[in-house]
């Protein structure tokens, strides 16, 4: 069973679009897809539990690093929320009410940053992965908090946003998940050891999330299946500002990088913004918004496909992008340890 949940996890890039057609085929031609719905709920926390055992919130007292985290979060919360919104303005302009909510599904992708696939992805690029995980960890924090009053200032006009409810719901899929990853983590850090947890417990969670990913991928196209074959253009009207996010996305980074940051910093701040919480976004879509909510999770999860192999395609361009001095290399770098899987962390 492990084996098949570790197999999902190194190759999501492959299995989430699979998913996507078997919902597609599934809930358009074979079976009702309705009932579907009261798996929501314990899919998202089968998606967003693990992720929060295995964060490391102590990092955020660790090092000196203020002017990278405070870039990263202007980024995050002013520039991508500015950024998101003008796409959708741009790109989902439609009369038709799907429009207006595949725009508000855009933007919760842009304010819910920093997923845990930040410190895979930083890792497997070699950049700095404490820096990165403080970014996860500020950015879950901040998220959490700005996105209701966000997603009612900017998306109000167009969906009925109740904050109050939103904001339950993300204590429900972030604070629960979080505290309860936390007392689990030290549960088995204390039980078990140090050691055991990093070599052993740790691993075995984040493939549980790429499960709960897959599924959610699986329910929101089985859900959407109908309309989705009656209108076939949407797919395309859909991953067009997905592709113009994140490469507006990836080009600011890699310039605001090379700027003002060294390599390693700068790499994690990159990934720390586009690496989006994709999890949270869709479990936030799926409660919050009731049957537009639907709409919603297509755009969401097919930007999980993007996401994924625009990082992959980033990773083999960084070092092109961030060329190192051999000044900052020692003649005693002894060669590098095979990297861990890159879908480590996985929502």
């Amino acid at each position: 069973m492990f084996t098949t949940l570790q197999f999902i996890q190194k190759n999501l890039v492959y299995v989430i679009p699979l998913s996507m057609i078997c919902g597609l085929i599934g809930g358009g031609y074979i079976f009702d897809a309705g009932p579907l719905k009261q798996l929501i709920i314990p899919i998202t926390f089968l998606m967003v539990y693990p992720m929060m055992v295995t964060l490391n919130v102590k990092s955020i007292f660790k090092g000196h690093d203020m002017k990278l985290q405070f870039t990263t979060q202007i980024i995050n919360f002013v520039l991508v929320p500015i950024i998101v919104f003008s796409i959708g303005k741009i790109f989902l302009a439609g009369a038709a009410e799907k429009y207006g909510l595949w725009a508000v599904g855009l933007f919760l992708i842009g304010v819910l940053p920093a997923s845990g696939m930040t410190i895979s992805w930083t890792g497997f690029a070699k950049g700095n992965k404490e820096a990165a995980t403080k970014m996860l960890v500020f950015g879950l924090l901040i998220g959490s908090v700005a996105a209701p009053v966000y997603t009612k200032v900017f998306m109000g006009a167009t969906v009925d946003v109740d904050i109050f409810h939103m904001f339950k719901q993300i204590c429900i899929f972030v604070f629960v998940p979080l505290a309860m990853g936390i007392l689990t983590q030290n549960y088995l850090v204390k039980k078990h050891g140090k050691q055991l947890w990093m070599n052993v417990y740790k691993p075995k969670f984040p493939p549980i999330s790429a499960l709960g990913v897959t599924l959610i991928a699986f329910v929101a196209m089985s859900l959407k299946a109908k309309n989705i074959i009656a209108n076939p253009g949407d797919i395309l009207t859909i991953v067009i500002p997905l592709m113009v996010f994140y490469f507006i996305s990836y080009a600011l980074l890699t310039l605001t990088g090379r700027i003002f940051f060294k390599r390693e910093d700068a790499v994690a701040m990159v990934f720390g913004v586009v690496m989006r919480d994709l999890s949270i976004a869709l479990a936030i879509a799926m409660t919050a918004f009731k049957e537009q909510g639907m709409t919603i999770a297509l755009l969401i999860s097919l930007a999980y496909v993007i996401q994924i192999q625009s990082a992959a395609w980033y990773v083999k361009l960084v070092p092109f992008l961030f060329r190192e001095k051999s000044a900052d290399r020692s003649e005693f770098d002894v060669p590098a340890m095979k990297s861990r899987p890159v879908y480590e962390e996985i929502s």
